[in-house]
């Protein structure tokens, strides 16, 4: 258990988290443009929260390591983390007809964050909300991204209680 530990308090950790985050961003991509699955409203809500936690982890890896600054960052990552669950939920009960919500063909940010418009190869919304692209196990795209979205909560909050009581 001590290793698992050396390695949640340790630089190796952010880096393996925002290889994590890039590895999404790459899967979502390829989904896009080699399969042809346009993303809808709330997935790309959900690669937000992704390069949310994955540029917290870039921070925080390049910084002088600190106890405090670990717990600030994996306080960040706990909440994309939860942000990236609540989207995923969303999305998975709207296709299986439980959720009382909708999708727009519009982002929904606001001028000052336009990110649809700065980098549309990865934020422009192309599709409805509808069903998610079947994935590994037989899960869909969205059952896969809330385990994503709860494992990363899990561990921020584990490294976080791990350097509280250092």
């Amino acid at each position: 258990m001590t290793t698992l530990s050396q390695f949640l308090q340790s630089r190796w950790y952010w880096l393996a988290l925002a290889l994590f985050g890039i590895a999404l961003l790459g899967v979502a991509l390829h989904y896009q443009y080699a399969l042809g699955d346009e993303p809808c409203q709330v997935c790309i809500h959900a690669r937000l929260w992704v390069v949310a936690f994955t540029l917290v982890a870039l921070i925080v890896l390049v910084t002088p390591q600190t106890s405090l600054l670990r717990v600030v960052g994996n306080v960040g990552v706990l909440i994309a983390g939860a942000g990236l669950f609540e989207r995923a939920r969303y999305l998975y009960r709207l296709e299986n007809g439980v959720g009382d919500g909708s999708c727009q063909f519009q982002l929904g940010m606001p001028d000052w964050f336009a990110v649809d418009r700065w980098m549309p190869w990865l934020f422009e919304v192309r599709n409805l909300c509808s069903f998610t692209p079947q994935m590994l196990f037989g899960l869909s795209m969205a059952e896969t991204l809330m385990g994503v979205g709860a494992g990363v909560c899990l561990v921020a909050v584990w490294t976080v209680a791990m350097d509280i009581r250092r």
